[in-house]
């Protein structure tokens, strides 16, 4: 038996990623040219197609510009997507795009490594270099 709960029966966890979205802070040392990196291994989703569930391990690797993101909130962020029905393809590129929005960074790349299902491994690698 499924149960759905409207926003007054979610637990409190549900409730911080329902409302999650990516947050920032100034970059402590703007204008030095530094590498962050950010490893996300329990990524979910569901297959738009069958509604099985998909698993990855996102990599986020960065150069900051102005602003740096907020550890709690990309967890909350990617957390949003587990009962989404998408496409590997289309999950990384709107991450990246969503992160592009919020951080502005120098350089991001985005690399989603999703569990082989099927005898099928796949992974999807995409990038963003801000123009001068």
């Amino acid at each position: 038996m499924t149960q759905t709960a409207d926003s007054s029966t979610l637990k409190y966890g549900e409730r911080e990623i329902e409302e999650g979205k990516l947050i920032t802070f100034p970059n402590p040392r703007i204008g030095r040219y530094y590498t962050i990196n950010i490893t996300l291994p329990e990524f979910t989703c569901k297959c738009p197609f069958s509604g099985y569930p998909d698993f990855a391990t996102l990599h986020l690797t960065y150069v900051p510009n102005e602003k740096v993101v907020e550890l709690k909130a990309i967890k909350l962020y990617i957390n949003r997507y587990r009962d989404r029905y998408i496409s590997h393809e289309e999950s990384v590129n709107q991450i990246l795009d969503d992160f592009v929005a919020a951080c502005d960074p120098l350089e991001v790349t985005l690399k989603g490594d999703f569990n082989p299902r099927g005898n099928v491994h796949t992974v999807v690698e995409v990038h963003h270099k801000k123009d001068n």
